[in-house]
């Protein structure tokens, strides 16, 4: 009876340990399960992470690869500029090769022509020589015209007015300064009023097409316009020439007039005065009928008279 009480006490205990670990093991279970649903999710959220990185990096990759194409092909374009540049220098190179060898002929050539000059020189009276072109001086810094715009000038004698305006101006290639204005002292570019317009092919060019439709008041007498240039411009320090082209003279008396310049125009003491005047005369006047071309005649004679004072020259043109 012992021995199966033993017995018996022993498939006991063994049953009931086996009961009690039966019951711990849904809690095991469950927690486990528990903790697996978080890993998963973390996991889920983290891959969900990476593939929205994914997507950005891919982006920008193919940003950068677009901006690699187009660096590469400005490169190809940068090479093909860089040939091109290279091979106008090459030309240039030999252009200017061929242009010092023009410009050495030249020098030489002014050179032999300088000393043929001072040969030729050399047999002409020293009061007989002189800067001047055609009788003109050409020794001034500064240039003004002086033109008349009265209807007998705008009728009659304007389109050889732009041919002598432009003649004059080759005189002077280069000059410090321009200006222009009509036989009334009104200036052809109020903006440069009292002051000298820059020399510059620009403003040469502005002259001339302003000059060809320029409408202004005049009086067909151009003292007005002389005295005025005078007075606004005269400096002792430079050389200034003034160009009046007109047709009449339709003042008075000439005496006051000449007087009157002398008085702004004032000489040196070697009687050398800063101021020249020379005279362009249009004979619009001497075709007209019998008694009206008496003002011709009269500005012809007052011009002679201011040029050789002032040291000018008076062109009196036979043909318009």
């Amino acid at each position: 009876m012992s021995f199966l009480d033993c017995i018996c006490c022993g498939f006991g205990a063994i049953i009931l340990l086996f009961v009690l670990s039966k019951s711990g093991e849904p809690v095991v279970i469950e927690q486990v399960s528990e903790d697996l649903s978080s890993v998963l999710a973390k996991l889920e959220k983290e891959l969900s992470e990476i593939r929205g990185e994914t997507a950005i990096l891919n982006r920008d990759l193919e940003g950068k690869v677009e901006q690699l194409s187009a660096a590469k092909g400005k490169l190809v374009r940068l090479q093909g500029d860089l040939s091109d540049i290279k091979g106008a220098f090459s030309g240039s190179a030999s252009d200017a090769t061929v242009q010092n060898k023009i410009e050495g002929t030249l020098a030489e050539a002014r050179q032999d022509l300088t000393e043929e000059m001072k040969r030729l020189l050399a047999n002409i009276p020293k009061n007989k020589q002189t800067d001047s072109v055609a009788g003109i001086p050409v020794d001034s810094e500064y240039i003004v015209f002086i033109i008349d715009t009265s209807g007998s000038m705008k009728g009659n004698a304007w389109p050889m007015v732009m041919r002598k305006m432009r003649e004059t101006l080759d005189l002077y290639p280069q000059v410090k300064g321009i200006q222009v204005m009509n036989d009334m002292g009104n200036y052809m570019f109020s903006q440069y009023r009292g002051t000298w317009i820059p020399d510059t092919p620009a403003r040469r060019s502005a002259i001339l097409k302003t000059l060809a439709t320029w409408e202004a008041f005049s009086n067909s007498s151009p003292v007005e316009g002389i005295n005025a240039a005078i007075r606004d411009f005269y400096d002792s320090d430079k050389k200034i020439s003034l160009y009046i082209f007109g047709d009449e003279f339709s003042g008075n008396a000439m005496q006051p007039v000449m007087d009157t310049v002398a008085g702004l125009n004032k000489a040196n003491a070697q009687g050398e005065r800063r101021v020249r005047i020379h005279g362009v005369g249009f004979p619009v006047m001497l075709d007209a009928p019998p008694g009206m071309g008496i003002t011709g005649y009269r500005f012809a004679t007052l011009m002679r008279a201011l040029c050789e004072r002032n040291g000018g020259t008076f062109v009196g043109l036979n043909s318009l």
